[in-house]
């Protein structure tokens, strides 16, 4: 009797790129190739010099677990509990929403208005010890911590008060935050908006950035993909009836919260971005407000600078 062969790399890989790819998934080898990847330990480089090695029994129970999942419709990130944001590997959980790679145009913006206020202290600034002090970031709603990690970890010499309604999201961005050794640099608040930070930082950030809640309700309910709207936390999607239910809470902060010449970087949904735009502009108190896009060339992130 023959025997059975046996469950490789490269079989296991073909198998559930064909399953994944019959059950709807919209890019079935990257998500078996992730899925394995995260089962055997391995990076994905790494799995494609190994193709002759057959999987261990308790690989391919958890594989086979794995595969289920996906093939359900839970987002891989789930699946997997991780994903690679930047330059940095965040835990990721149901209940917290997954970091988009669009989101690190708002991450780019962000790491601007921290570069501006350090020429801004270089250039003015006669005391020396005000100078060496750090410049400061408030990110409201933060998640996963990917936008305060990244930032801390691109830019040591800043400090971020990061802010989350979620005792959840807050739970896991600590635990994020205590993987990376960011525990000096960032500080993580459970609260709404701004409510829980103390009242002598505010008027000293140097950047206020968000990426809030802005799928308009009709558009969660309607457009967005169930993958998405059936496992992701409407507290982090629902942005009301025009996506900019926050985006006008932050447009109020923003005046308290930045020091003159701060920045307010917003991530919002594509078709709100020109009113959001106009909403600043009518407020006043700024010395620029654009427009920028995501990696596809589309409307993703509001930039204003306060004036002075």
């Amino acid at each position: 009797m023959a025997a059975a062969e046996p469950w490789t790399i490269k079989r296991i890989l073909d198998w559930t790129s064909g399953y994944l790819g019959r059950k709807g998934d919209e890019h079935p080898r990257l998500s078996a190739e992730w899925l394995l990847a995260n089962v055997c330990g391995l990076s994905r480089v790494e799995l494609y010099v190994n193709f002759d090695k057959p999987l261990e029994a308790d690989e391919l129970a958890a594989m086979h677990a794995a595969i289920e999942r996906r093939a359900a419709g839970e987002p891989l990130q789930y699946v997997t509990g991780e994903m690679p944001f930047r330059h940095i590997v965040l835990r990721c959980e149901e209940g917290v929403l997954i970091p988009r790679p669009e989101t690190e145009v708002l991450v780019d913006a962000a790491l601007e208005g921290v570069d501006a206020a350090v020429g801004r202290r270089s250039a003015g600034e006669k005391d020396p010890d005000a100078a060496l002090a750090p410049v400061r970031v408030l990110e409201v709603g933060t998640g996963t911590g990917c936008i305060a990690l990244s930032i801390a970890s691109e830019r040591p010499g800043t400090h971020v008060t990061a802010t989350d309604l979620s005792p959840r999201a807050v739970a896991l961005a600590t635990r994020n935050r205590e993987a990376l050794g960011l525990e000096e640099r960032v500080e993580l608040v459970e609260c709404d908006l701004a409510s829980g930070v103390s009242p002598e930082l505010m008027g000293t950030f140097s950047v206020l950035v968000s990426n809030p809640p802005y799928i308009p309700t009709a558009v969660l309910a309607n457009e967005v993909p169930a993958e998405v709207r059936d496992h992701e936390p409407a507290l982090a999607l629902d942005g009301g009836p025009d996506g900019l239910d926050m985006f006008r809470r932050l447009l109020e902060l923003a005046p308290a919260a930045l020091e003159p010449g701060g920045t307010l970087a917003v991530e919002l949904f594509e078709g709100a971005l020109d009113q959001a735009a106009e909403l600043a502009r009518a407020q006043g108190g700024w010395s620029l407000v654009e427009v920028r896009e995501d990696l596809t060339h589309r409307p993703r992130v509001l930039v204003a600078v306060r004036e002075g």
